[in-house]
């Protein structure tokens, strides 16, 4: 597991190779391992037989992080905090063997993997685009446990090591050290070992910053005067920017801010008291549920369908790809190694597609992220045109024009007559039926939907959809497709919103509602945010156009028919439209006013016209209202097969239009909440509100089998 070589200068190299494993991972394991290790290493320098320590990977990649399978199962605090501190005691038993300890990253360390090089004196990464390394435990909601706070703080600074630290940014080995949280790059394994070496032979001091009388945290700690003010202001500023939803940034701060003032010991005591109670949170457990056990769901493709080989596609045609659209997609695909073709009504428009990339790669050879020679040969790999014959070598073709069904379908024709037959058509269509779409096609059975969200290389979801001629193996292509571009695929049925738009317009709705109820609209925009969402319903629905939330609603009412119960905000969005024609942000009038600078303030004349204004309320109720009305629509969605698992729907919602992360999204919400507590909750809406808050019997049917209700946060 750990092998020990030394060399003639007394170097000794520590190789980590976990046998029977993919990976090397933190665990009880290794700790085992290293303990004969740790004693062989004092040894040696007892007798005077050890000038330095390489700690390297016989894997691909460096280490992993921690057992999140763990983390998510256990509630017992003492066995964590008591793992932690294990932890601790075996990184600062790596950094104290009174030599200097080199990590050479030959691969990826995130994490507690990356905590372990912090544990080094020295780190060199071997200068590959493949590897990626830094503590983005936050997203999970989590802190690192393994002192990766209190020794980042000693490298770097309180303010430094918040800034990384709360981003939870993954860096590349060139920006890890424009970071500084690396000190030298290699072009390749070899020579990252003999400058690990050369390092050492050099150098002579073995104690860490922290250990030598004297030295002090750079910027000094919390009890002076300038880093206290910055700690003042970040607790601000989080409190603003999460109102105490996601406690993991603050618990940094806590941690950097308490641990400044304390020895290194202590601080890390803190830190492990600190990581401690966020495993035992809800938000964390959730976290956890959404970003690692639902994304693996998604990311092994246990929802792709079965019997079809594995596509992997070379180049894309795009048409449409002037538009904003056109161009993230294209750039989305140019990012992840494929060739674009980008096609629009003339090549002068289709050339703002190449502009758009153009202009995204510009700050990256900037920044010295990628050199110039990469990005023009980026760049080379792009054709632009007007003719439809450049899809001959195209493995699919996306149309992404304006939502015009009689434009999509005319250059679907153009487009098929010479694609491949064993090629397929997408249309990224945010409302428009794919089965309709597909009428005009010549292989209705190769086309499919394909729903990016703008921006298009940004957002990390796209929904497939499925037509009623789609077939399965199509399918299973454009699921290959979308994880070849990194992003996540959720496949839905063919039904009125498909599932991201349907859900999230009950939040826009629920909004319009309480505008109409005679609640005031800055505290229905307040508490829409305070309940986590990215923005207020009235914002929302100003984005997305009121003429497109009132077209879902008249969709649903088609699609149900006699059994429609039409929503009760229907007659203030009428009315926004008819009357007061304020059809949202593209025209400059909607909820709110928009100055020409972008800037945006609630319409003064709603509460004349959305009156009268309620001065009592209760604040979890409309909060309740908000975030449970896109539960139930997701259950519904379910239910109707419009969305086939429930790791497919949480992803969704909370990449799709942002519902909180910190309660797992829509489905785990029903766990988060309790089961039972949530069917009694909804039945109390019910009696106040109407139908909207009815529960679907999937909801009742997963209540009454005992075991999907004990089952049902891990359910994927």
């Amino acid at each position: 597991m750990i092998y020990y070589k030394k060399d003639t200068d007394n170097i000794v190299t520590l190789t980590l190779d976990m046998k029977g494993r993919p990976m090397n991972v933190i665990n009880h394991e290794i700790f085992e391992a290293f303990v004969p290790v740790v004693e062989q290493l004092k040894a040696d320098k007892k007798r005077g037989t050890l000038r330095g320590v390489i700690l390297t990977s016989g894997k691909k990649t460096f280490l992993a992080g921690g057992d999140l399978e763990y983390l998510y199962q256990t509630h017992d605090p003492a066995e964590v905090f008591a793992f932690c501190e294990k932890m601790k005691k075996f990184l600062r038993e790596l950094e104290s063997p009174g030599v200097a300890v080199v990590a050479a990253l030959n691969g990826s360390a995130i994490g507690t993997g990356f905590e372990v090089a912090l544990a080094c004196h020295h780190r060199i990464a071997v200068n590959d685009k493949r590897t990626v390394l830094g503590l983005p435990e936050v997203e999970l909601g989590l802190i690192p446990g393994g002192g990766g706070i209190v020794r980042l703080m000693w490298l770097l600074g309180i303010e430094k090591a918040f800034h990384i630290l709360s981003s939870g940014q993954r860096y590349s080995p060139r920006e890890a050290l424009q970071a500084g949280i690396i000190d030298d790059l290699a072009p390749n394994q070899k020579e990252m070992l003999e400058m690990a070496k050369d390092w050492l032979l050099s150098n002579k001091e073995s104690r860490r910053p922290w250990d030598q009388t004297g030295q002090s945290i750079p910027g000094g700690s919390a009890k002076e005067a300038t880093a206290a003010e910055y700690v003042r202001a970040e607790a601000a500023r989080l409190a603003a920017k999460t109102h105490h939803n996601y406690p993991a940034p603050q618990a940094i701060l806590n941690v950097l801010s308490e641990g400044s003032k304390v020895d290194f010991d202590t601080a890390e005591r803190i830190e492990s008291r600190y990581y401690t109670q966020l495993v035992m949170s809800k938000q964390c457990k959730n976290m956890i549920k959404a970003f690692w056990f639902d994304s693996n769901y998604i990311k092994h493709g246990l929802n792709r369908p079965k019997g079809f080989g594995k596509f992997r596609p070379k180049k894309v045609g795009i048409i449409g790809a002037g538009g904003l659209m056109g161009s993230g997609i294209a750039y989305a695909c140019l990012q992840n190694g494929l060739d674009v073709v980008m096609k629009d009504v003339s090549k002068l428009i289709a050339e703002r597609g190449r502009d758009y990339v153009r202009n995204k790669l510009h700050p990256l050879i900037q920044s010295g992220e990628m050199t110039k020679a990469e990005g023009d040969k980026m760049m080379h790999r792009i054709v632009t045109t007007e003719d439809p014959r450049e899809f001959e070598t195209c493995d699919l073709v996306i149309e992404a024009v304006f939502e015009n069904a009689m434009v999509k379908q005319k250059v679907t024709k153009e487009a098929e007559v010479f694609m491949d037959e064993y090629s397929f058509m997408a249309s990224n269509t945010v409302s428009i039926p794919i089965t309709k779409l597909a009428e005009v096609s010549m292989r209705p059975d190769n086309y499919v939907g394909l729903h990016f969200f703008h921006p298009a290389d940004e957002v990390p979801l796209v929904e497939i959809v499925r037509g009623a001629r789609t077939s399965e193996e199509t399918v299973a292509r454009a699921f290959d497709f979308v994880k070849a571009i990194q992003k996540t695929p959720i496949i839905v049925k063919d039904d009125w919103g498909f599932y991201a738009a349907r859900v999230q317009n009950t939040y826009i709705l629920e909004g319009i509602t309480m505008l109409k109820e005679g609640y005031p609209p800055a505290l229905i925009e307040n508490l829409g945010r305070q309940a986590g969402m990215p923005k207020g319903a009235l914002a929302m629905a100003d984005d997305l156009g009121l003429n497109l939330v009132f077209n879902y609603e008249s969709q649903a009412g088609e699609h149900y028919g006699p059994k429609y119960i039409p929503h009760p905000a229907v007659e203030a969005l009428d009315k926004m439209l008819q009357e007061l024609q304020r059809p949202g942000r593209h025209k400059k009038a909607g909820f709110y006013t928009y100055a020409e600078d972008g800037q945006r303030q609630l319409w003064p004349e709603l509460s004349t016209h959305f009156g009268p204004q309620l001065s009592n309320f209760d604040r979890q109720e409309l909060i309740d209202r908000l975030l449970i009305s896109q539960v139930l629509e997701a259950v519904w969605c379910m239910q109707e097969g419009v969305i086939n698992s429930i790791a497919a729907a949480n992803l969704g919602s909370i990449y799709g239009w942002g519902f909180p992360s910190f309660k797992g999204g829509t489905i785990q919400y029903i766990a988060d909440y309790g089961v039972e507590a949530f069917i009694a909750r909804c039945k109390d809406l019910r009696g106040k509100y109407g139908s909207r808050f009815r529960i679907p019997k999937r909801l009742e049917e997963l209540v009454k089998d005992s075991e999907l209700v004990g089952d049902l946060v891990g359910m994927v």
